[in-house]
């Protein structure tokens, strides 16, 4: 039998060694699969990669599908710690996945599922399930072909729902580690099933520059890249990402101990702003050359680059004048925690051609008495409390309001940020000492934040909150109005905690204003101070749906009114 026979061939039958499931109406060669690895270190920007090739794809007028293999047991994003691993971002869908997912959305501008983002755990969760179901039929379940079978499922399933040209495949993680080893594995066997033609392979490496050296050393990529072969995978692109332009000689360096043709070896050295990274690699020729590997080439030739050029300059600031926009959290340690607000802060930067300088307050400090306050917030045009949860630095958040809120500074308070200044008004305006979240103090007398109704009963963790995608009804003479321009919007909510409706009359007594409501249920979704400059709070997230050239409106309204106040 020939290599095509048996690739035609492939068996759905559990049973079968070459099982090998294939959703209904998957048809072979329709679909390109173009695999992007990393090799050396982590935290080489293989997310921004993948989001500017598929912006350069989308430009091109190809259908594209991002999706990313995470190695990690966890069944989704939902409950890992941000300092561990950055950013949760929500889907409209309401599925916790990684932070590179949001630089998909932000680059591709389409909105993703729960399809684009697999974890090992969730391809372990489904094969157990299949087998306590009896679907295997007495066979002994295996990592090949089970377990990597049920990976090449789940891109072939993504094939056939969104319609893609292109998928492109993010393997999180770094060749060599045990928790990636059956996505590397399931790649090698779809690239075997579905024929070189339709499959690309591109490796991200690191080339080191120690400084007591002063020169480049290519030997950990060589390295890299040879442990990727020695598992089967021969790479068709090398991307070398370094500091500084790396020379020639490290190109053909790699090129000869690689088996890629120097002309596949691209040098991708750090550009000023992630929003040159499209047009970086376009210049390079980068989607040229994956194009002519998976033979797009001529269906989908090169387009004219003046869009893209000017996506870049759009997102870029020309003014040296700065506002300095303070965040206080918890997680400030690791600005990742924070990188979709960072994002969506960035987007409205360069429709107001402020730069915007990020003052980190922790506020576990100001609440240990490290710190004080008006020390802190000295110098800010404008506060943001973002998300979180748990009571560590929730009493330092509310003095940052507090401070805000007395000074007529811009505020913003995301979610968890908006439920603190709910607090802090009850406390201070209605004089309400001991008013909390029970989220804090399960015993307060005064709960102003209290549970969801319909999470009361829920014990767990993992998945059990408001998730995704809502309507909401916002309402006019409100500044959410004013910056919206209608009164019907979408935004992404995370959250179990709510204000509580026995205080709302109180609250709106004293000059809260709540102007965005859930349709047809008393839950608050934007709080408002009128009487302020610009001191909004949001129930959801609407840094989330930020796009670089249209930013999410409450982000722009934020940035003028600090640049309004700094420029007094």
């Amino acid at each position: 039998m020939s290599n095509k026979d048996l690739c035609d061939s492939i068996s759905t039958k559990s049973s079968d060694e070459f099982y090998s499931p294939v959703p209904e109406g998957y048809k072979k060669g329709k679909t390109k699969y173009v695999i992007i690895t990393g090799s050396v270190i982590s935290g080489l920007g293989k997310g921004i990669f993948t989001s500017s090739i598929g912006k350069l794809f989308v430009d091109r007028g190809l259908k594209v599908a991002p999706i990313k293999l995470e190695a990690y047991l966890n069944v989704d994003s939902g409950t890992l710690n941000p300092f561990r691993h950055g950013e949760v971002f929500v889907l409209d869908d309401g599925f916790e996945c990684d932070m590179d997912l949001g630089s998909y959305e932000r680059f591709i501008d389409m909105s993703l599922t729960k399809e684009s983002f697999v974890t090992s755990g969730r391809i372990y969760k489904r094969i157990i399930e299949k087998e306590r179901r009896g679907e295997y039929l007495g066979r002994d379940v295996q990592f090949i072909p089970h377990v990597t079978g049920e990976a090449k499922k789940v891109l072939r399933e993504l094939a056939v729902k969104s319609k893609a040209d292109v998928i492109v495949v993010e393997i999180g993680g770094t060749v060599g580690d045990y928790e990636n080893m059956f996505f590397l594995e399931a790649v090698r066997q779809l690239r075997y099933e579905e024929g070189e033609e339709n499959v690309a392979v591109i490796n991200l490496t690191y080339i080191l520059e120690p400084s007591s050296v002063g020169e480049f050393k290519s030997k950990a990529a060589q390295l890299g890249i040879k442990r990727l072969i020695e598992l089967g995978i021969q790479p068709d692109i090398i991307v070398c990402r370094s500091q500084n332009k790396i020379p020639d000689s490290i190109k053909e360096k790699i090129s000869i101990s690689s088996n890629v043709p120097v002309e596949r070896v691209i040098g991708s050295h750090d550009v000023k702003n992630i929003y040159e990274a499209p047009l970086f690699l376009r210049n390079l020729c980068v989607d040229e050359i994956v194009l002519k590997k998976i033979k797009l080439d001529k269906k989908f030739k090169l387009t004219d680059s003046k869009e893209l050029i000017d996506w870049t300059k759009k997102n870029m600031v020309s003014s040296d004048k700065s506002i300095t926009v303070g965040i206080a959290g918890k997680y400030t340690g690791l600005a990742d925690s924070y990188i979709s607000i960072l994002k969506a802060l960035e987007h409205s930067s360069s429709l107001i051609n402020r730069k915007i300088e990020i003052k980190w307050i922790e506020t576990t400090a100001i609440e240990k008495g490290k710190a004080k306050v008006e020390n802190e917030l000295n110098g800010i045009d404008g506060l943001i409390v973002p998300g979180g949860f748990g009571t560590r630095g929730a009493e330092g958040k509310i003095e940052c309001i507090k401070f805000a809120r007395e000074n007529n500074i811009p505020f913003l308070g995301l979610c968890y940020g908006m439920q603190l200044a709910v607090v802090e008004f009850a406390r201070n305006k209605l004089n309400l000492k001991d008013a909390n979240s029970t989220e804090i103090n399960p015993k307060t007398s005064n709960p102003i934040i209290c549970i969801l109704p319909e999470q009361e009963e829920i014990e767990g963790l993992g998945g059990t909150m408001r998730l995704g995608g809502y309507d909401l009804i916002v309402e006019k003479n409100s500044l959410a109005f004013e910056l919206y321009g209608k009164t019907k919007v979408h935004e992404r909510f995370r959250h179990r905690f709510n204000v509580n409706p026995s205080y709302i009359e109180s609250l709106e007594s004293k000059g809260m204003k709540f102007s965005g409501r859930a349709p047809q249920k008393k839950i608050m979704q934007i709080m408002e101070l009128p009487e302020k400059e610009f001191f909004l709070g949001t129930q959801f997230h609407p840094e989330f749906t930020s796009r670089p050239l249209n930013p999410n409106p409450l982000f722009l309204g934020f940035a003028k009114a600090c640049k309004k106040r700094k420029e007094k």
